[in-house]
């Protein structure tokens, strides 16, 4: 059996994170380990009382707040180190559970990278804003047109060997961090695949798009990002 850790980047998430981490099935996931990410309340305390590994990544930033995950994941010694690492928001927008979903191509050798696609599934109405649906179309395009990938989605929660995520090289510290894995992987030839998940809104507020500046940067950033590594 597949060793898998799941890694939460966590901003202000004090009122979700503990039924975030308490939803993912332990027979399955080894380790939770949630990266708070300069928080300013207790996430950090409700993740550690829900059972999860927190680390701490005083930079703001998603992609900070990942490769923080990663590092820790990839230097445990090799009874420990994780073969899967699984990649899920702390808001609880997404159903921790399915996580089933996303390991099944991988563990039956079908795939070494899995995105959870919302475009697929089944999705709560007002969960995603329109500038979220139009960015998603947007970037997935982009990705066909320029790297003949074959994406619907830029989900956060998804899956990957972590031998292939680390000879990804990832770099991007902020927005543009799950594109950035798409457009790599497509590059790389890495096998890729798509499995419908469900979304539900949000706890709380979205810190990029429950914002313009945010939602302006993160599209920005994105597309940015998939013109950097053609």
């Amino acid at each position: 059996m597949a060793r898998v850790n799941i890694i939460i980047p966590a901003y202000n998430e004090e009122k979700s994170i503990s039924q975030v981490v308490g939803d993912i099935p332990s027979n399955i996931v080894e380790e939770v380990i949630v990266v708070n990410n300069n928080s300013t309340d207790r996430t950090a305390e409700a993740a550690a009382a829900a059972g999860a590994t927190v680390l701490h990544e005083p930079r703001p930033g998603y992609g900070n707040a990942c490769l923080k995950g990663i590092a820790y994941a990839a230097a445990k010694p090799s009874e420990t180190r994780p073969d899967v690492i699984v990649f899920l928001d702390g808001d609880y927008s997404d159903y921790p559970e399915e996580v089933t979903r996303l390991l099944q191509p991988i563990l039956q050798n079908q795939a070494d990278m899995v995105i959870g696609s919302r475009a697929l599934g089944k999705r709560a109405r007002g969960s995603m804003m329109p500038q979220q649906v139009f960015g998603n179309w947007l970037a997935t395009t982009l990705l066909r047109l320029f790297y003949g990938a074959h994406f619907t989605d830029l989900g956060p929660f998804r899956a990957i060997k972590l031998d292939t995520l680390l000879a990804l090289g990832m770099r991007d510290r902020t927005y543009g961090w799950t594109v950035e894995m798409q457009a790599k992987a497509a590059r790389k030839n890495v096998k890729y695949t798509e499995v419908p998940v469900s979304y539900r809104k949000r706890i709380g507020t979205s810190k990029v798009s429950g914002t313009v500046k945010g939602t302006i940067m993160a599209g920005y950033k994105i597309i940015l990002t998939i013109f950097k590594y053609l």
